[in-house]
Formats: structure tokens, sequence, C-alpha cells
């Protein structure tokens, strides 16, 4: 046997050593859990930045505390929204600058200026806790080149049902913009009324029902509003009910005529109705007399 063959044999008899691997450890992150000291001095010291920073600082702090929140309740794969944050009024009229420094503190000097309200946060400083309610929701649609455009038109009131109502409309794609946009309309345009005790079978002197008779009108529909005695109620329809009563008047007789049942007019029919009693000269004297109150009596 030559020495070529032995080593042959010898190479085909030894196996290959194979290496020992070691499983890889997933070494657990963990995250360092802050002290409970430390938490403390952090809340006490944002507390004293929002004390003692301006508003705007303060609000940002607010805001900021919500983000946090939001986050520390919701897993990692869920989506965050910033739409769901509250957000800071920033004015950006002369009007809204004066309210926002302190200048015009009640609508009712608002209401003596004569200035159109152009922004929101105007109306929700100056008279928080405005309830709404929707009057309408229809679709409406527009022929274009490329087809029918459908979209949805929402009919809102507001008011704090103590002498001032407000109405707005809103159109969209999809109902819920709609409805933001009308409430928002709504406020711009709310206005001071007067109410009394203007029924000869009361004489109570609250104002609990209009001081005088009044008349509205908006495409079709006309309607009166008279002043009825304590405790006979709203005699009117479902739309007209909603609008008084936010406006502070719970008691009234309403005569209507023409296509009521279009309950966008037969809202801007009661609407302007109320708002036509701003129009109407009345002496001091006889304010005094029949007790007459414009707007609210604390705003």
């Amino acid at each position: 046997m030559t020495s070529e063959n032995k080593k042959t044999e010898q190479l085909e008899g030894e196996k290959p050593k194979e290496k020992a691997r070691k499983p890889r450890e997933k070494k657990a992150k963990e995250k360092p859990a802050a002290p409970k000291e430390e938490i403390a001095v952090e809340k006490v010291e944002a507390q004293a930045a929002v004390e003692e920073a301006p508003l705007e600082a303060a609000a940002e702090t607010l805001v900021a505390e919500a983000v946090l929140k939001k986050v520390a309740g919701r897993g990692s794969d869920e989506e965050f929204s910033t739409d769901e944050l509250p957000t800071v009024w920033t004015p950006k009229t002369v009007l809204g600058k004066k309210v926002y420094d302190g200048e015009i503190t009640s609508m009712k000097e608002l209401t003596k200026l004569g200035i159109p309200i152009r922004e929101v946060g105007i109306v929700d400083k100056l008279l928080p806790g405005l309830k709404e309610e929707i009057i309408d929701v229809g679709r409406v649609q527009r022929v274009t080149d490329s087809g029918r455009r459908m979209r949805f038109r929402v009919v809102a009131v507001v008011g704090n049902e103590d002498g001032y109502i407000g109405i707005g409309e809103g159109k969209s794609k999809e109902v819920g913009p709609a409805i933001r946009k009308a409430i928002d309309q709504a406020k711009m345009s709310i206005k001071e009324i007067k109410r009394g005790c203007g029924s000869w079978e009361c004489g109570c002197g609250t104002p609990h029902s209009v001081p005088f008779r009044i008349n509205g009108k908006a495409g079709s529909v006309k309607l009166i509003i008279s002043p009825a005695p304590k405790g006979v109620g709203l005699g009117s329809g479902e739309v007209a009910n909603k609008i008084l009563i936010l406006a502070g008047i719970k008691d009234a007789w309403v005569k209507t005529s023409g296509h009521t049942r279009t309950g966008i007019n037969f809202a801007h029919a009661v609407y302007n109705a109320l708002a036509g009693t701003n129009y109407i000269k009345i002496s001091d004297k006889n304010a005094e007399k029949l007790r007459i109150t414009s707007g609210s009596k604390l705003n």
C-alpha cells in the first residue's frame, strides 16, 4: 500500500469537527422607569410655568399636556389624530383682538358697536355654553360637465335661552363638516332680541314672551308672533318651537302662512321676526313701563 493511499484513507476516516453554535440571547429592552420624585418635580414646574406664563404660553402648555395624555392612552399601532386636540384661538381681526385683550367684556358692548362678527372665538368667549339645534338636513346637487355632484346642506340654530339667537347654513360632501360649518355660521350671525310681557291678559312683568306683535318673512313663508300670557306655552310648529326656546321665549302664539314644510324658510322667517324687535324704536319710559329686556340680564 502506497503512502498516498494511506493518507486518503486517513482523511476519509476523519470526521470534520463541527463548531458549536451558541444561540443568540435576546436581550429584553427594559424601559427605565422614572422615579416618582422626578415626576412630582416636573408637575410642579409645569404648574409654575403655567401660572407665570402669559395666556398664549398657558394654552400651548395645555395642548401639549393633551397630546401626552392621548399618546399615553394609545398603543403604538394606533393612529393619532390632531383633530381631537383642543384648538387655541388666535384673533385675526381688530374686533377679535379687542375681545382677546379684554377691552370688550360683554355681548351688549359688542352689539352697540354694530361691527359684524368674523370669528367664532369672539362668540365662544363672550357667550360660553351656547346650545345648538339642527333644524334641517338635506341633499343638494349641482350639474357639471363631469356629472352631478351631491352635497349635504345643514341648517343649525344656536342660542343661550336668554335673549341671544343665531342661525346658519353649511354645505359639504359629508354631514359632519356641514354641521360644523352651519354651527360656526350661526355663531357669527348671533343677534340680541327684546323680550317682555306684552300680553294684556298677563301683566306679570317678566321677560317670558315677546314685548309686542312681530312679523317675519322668508321665501313664501310669512308668520306673526303674538305675545301670550304666562303658562300658555308655545303655539307653533316644531321648527319654530326650537328657535323660540333657544331665544328664551316661553309663551307665544304663532300664525303662519305659505309653504311651512320648507324648514329652511320657516326657520329664517322666525329668525327674521325675532331680529325685527331691534328695529322698533321704544322710548326709555315705555321700555321701563313694559319691562322690556334687551338680550340677557347678566350679559
